[in-house]
């Protein structure tokens, strides 16, 4: 990319807000995969970042989309909840699922006690809800024509909803920490996974644009390469068809000619959970020299 210098000779710079907290040693593993080393040091509240041409801040993800929407941050990574709670005008360049513990997206659910008469969002008419998504909570009630009171939490919800309010909004991921504090999930509002937003001003900027496009591309890379894996085997000539044949996983590889008449080499990229099945197929299909190698990057 062509660097485009200010008149003080220093590079132009694209300010990019990560995730603090929960989500900030999954946001910081991407990157790095991506190809952008990002060091965090308690002497200063700005990360290094191995690119001239980048500036980190660590922020809550809760208020990087408005920090984005103002123009504090050119681009920020944040997720789609938070997007919403804020009402943030911001262009989504893409989606990353990268949650805490799984691939799978997080979920904002309504839950109460096991022993609950709330069975649906009709029950919660007069009652009082805790949540740290008031707005989305509101938005919802009214949605569903439903009067209740909704409160800002500040944490510790989980116990709140055994004695100091009807019911609970709550974000979780696999629904565990909800089961272990005995709570029922009764309705999920909205599901929600990291995006890489942009704001508005910044993305008409060319060179801004082009450098955000980059880093969602190389992003996107790092991702796609976690699930997959890539291979290397010897054949025969003669039993190249046969192989092709009955692994359809390997329809497109690449082929090339090894110096030894007769054999050629096997390249190709499949998924990482098919591995075990496929090896001792290869194997009995006659391939030899068998290789599996970690990927850190897939670009179509």
């Amino acid at each position: 990319m062509k660097k485009r210098k200010s008149k003080t000779n220093d590079p132009q710079k694209l300010k990019l807000g990560l995730p603090k907290g929960s989500l900030q040693e999954a946001a910081l593993d991407k990157m790095a995969k991506a190809g952008f080393r990002v060091q965090v040091s308690s002497r200063s509240y700005v990360p290094y970042v191995d690119d001239e041409e980048l500036e980190i801040r660590l922020i809550r993800a809760q208020e990087i989309s408005r920090y984005v929407e103002h123009g504090y941050l050119d681009a920020g990574i944040t997720g789609h909840d938070w997007i919403m709670e804020n009402g943030s005008k911001v262009v989504e360049i893409g989606e990353f699922l990268f949650a805490k513990s799984t691939r799978r997206p997080t979920r904002w659910v309504l839950a109460v006690p096991e022993n609950s008469k709330i069975h649906s969002v009709k029950d919660l008419q007069g009652k009082r809800i805790a949540t740290e998504v008031v707005n989305l909570t509101r938005k919802w009630l009214r949605k569903n024509g439903v009067k209740a009171e909704v409160e800002f939490s500040w944490g510790a919800t989980e116990v709140k909803a055994h004695e100091l309010v009807d019911a609970i909004v709550e974000v979780t991921e696999t629904g565990a920490s909800l089961r272990a504090n005995n709570l029922r999930i009764v309705e999920t509002l909205l599901s929600s996974t990291p995006r890489l937003i942009a704001n508005e001003t910044a993305w008409k900027d060319d060179w801004k644009r082009q450098k955000i496009e980059t880093l969602a591309l190389l992003l996107r890379g790092a991702l796609e390469a976690e699930t997959k894996v890539g291979l290397k085997m010897n054949i025969k000539e003669t039993d190249l068809d046969h192989l092709l044949r009955t692994l359809p996983a390997l329809r497109n590889p690449t082929i090339s000619q090894l110096s030894l008449p007769g054999w050629v080499a096997v390249e190709t990229i499949i998924d990482e959970h098919v591995v075990r099945e496929i090896i001792p197929v290869l194997k009995a299909s006659g391939a030899e020299g068998i290789i599996e190698y970690p990927l850190n990057k897939v670009v179509y």
